[in-house]
């Protein structure tokens, strides 16, 4: 287990990785252009997962995977969120590989190593480890899973959905899914509808899922927040209004100073859920950084003044999906009242 707050050399080499890759192949302006279309990148998300090896970067070296950890998968949110990237990795490589794992399901795991198959966890982007069947309603027939899921990421682009219920796990091969209007134009949600078969793998404890991947998707906001802190610190350099340059400005000034102190305890934030995946520190992790991705794009839209209103820029992207992370496994205030209870601190009569 990592021990540090501090990013290891190969994690910086993985980083630098990623964000060439990105960079090259999908930059946000390119983005920008997927989203009115399909958004998923599936070519870029074969390089990534073939190239790099990030599809199997929790899945043991036994099935196939690397064999890394939380700070691994932590470094690839980091880059993917900065990119607001249109790939399966969250909702496959970590929220579904984490149920497998529990379940023990060794073939499955070993299709999704390589990232020639991706599964997604039939489960709603809206449920929390401390709602975790939010959006879900599911029954049991024999061998057949029937009901529907509301909002479920990931699932228009998986091979395999994987289907929490009564503390079992099932792999469903076949299901309906209908993709649905999404505030989050990179990452869509969808409706699935069960009918069908389920073959079961072994044991889930789906709010402890949940709750790993609200730990990890506080590093994806820090990547949000980064971007939109670099970008607009760019921008405030080059623009110029009565002969100066904007971030000359003294207001301008506090409001990134202030910005840059939250995206630093973000960061903390983040490498502490790697540290430590209580759920008092996750709760910690996402009451914060949920907050400060929102508050960061915000201020990147308000900063860019006339461009950052405009569609052909990319900030509004990451506006979308800092406010579709906010409510995501967790909002804000559900991880407040959680950590309040943890923390044995009374709550207001």
């Amino acid at each position: 287990m990592t021990q540090t707050l501090l990013y290891t050399e190969v994690e910086e080499e993985l980083r630098a990785a990623v964000r060439a890759l990105l960079a090259d192949r999908l930059p946000p302006a390119a983005v920008l252009k997927r989203v009115e279309g399909s958004p998923y990148d599936l070519d870029l998300w074969k390089t990534l997962a073939g190239e790099i090896g990030v599809a199997g970067l929790l899945i043991p070296e036994e099935y196939g995977g690397a064999g890394a950890s939380a700070a691994e998968v932590g470094i690839v949110l980091e880059e993917l969120g900065r990119g607001v990237a249109p790939v399966p990795f969250f909702t496959s490589s970590v929220l579904a590989t984490h149920a497998l794992l529990q379940a023990g399901a060794g073939d499955l795991l070993a299709e999704l190593a390589g990232g020639e198959r991706t599964a997604a966890l039939a489960v709603s982007f809206a449920a929390s480890p401390y709602a975790p069947g939010r959006g879900a309603a599911l029954s049991l027939d024999g061998e057949a899973v029937t009901g529907t899921v509301t909002n479920v990421a990931g699932a228009e682009v998986a091979d395999v959905l994987l289907v929490p219920l009564d503390g079992q796990l099932y792999a469903v091969r076949d299901a309906q899914v209908e993709v649905k209007p999404s505030l989050d134009l990179t990452r869509p949600i969808a409706t699935v509808t069960l009918e069908g078969r389920a073959t079961p793998l072994g044991p889930c404890d789906l709010a402890e899922t949940l709750r790993f991947g609200a730990g990890m998707l506080a590093s994806e906001q820090l990547g949000v927040a980064e971007w939109c802190l670099d970008t607009t610190l760019a921008y405030v350099k080059e623009r110029h209004q009565f002969a100066r340059p904007v971030g000359s400005f003294q207001a301008i000034k506090h409001r990134l100073a202030d910005l840059w102190l939250d995206v630093v305890r973000a960061r903390a934030a983040a490498r502490g859920v790697i540290v430590d995946g209580s759920p008092r520190q996750v709760a910690v992790s996402q009451a914060w950084n949920a907050a400060v991705a929102v508050h960061a794009a915000e201020e990147a839209l308000q900063l860019h003044g006339g461009i950052g209103m405009t569609w052909e820029h990319p900030i509004h992207l990451y506006l979308k999906r800092a406010k579709a992370t906010e409510i995501a496994l967790g909002t804000p205030g559900d991880h407040r009242e959680a950590l309040a209870v943890l923390a044995d601190l009374p709550g207001p009569e």
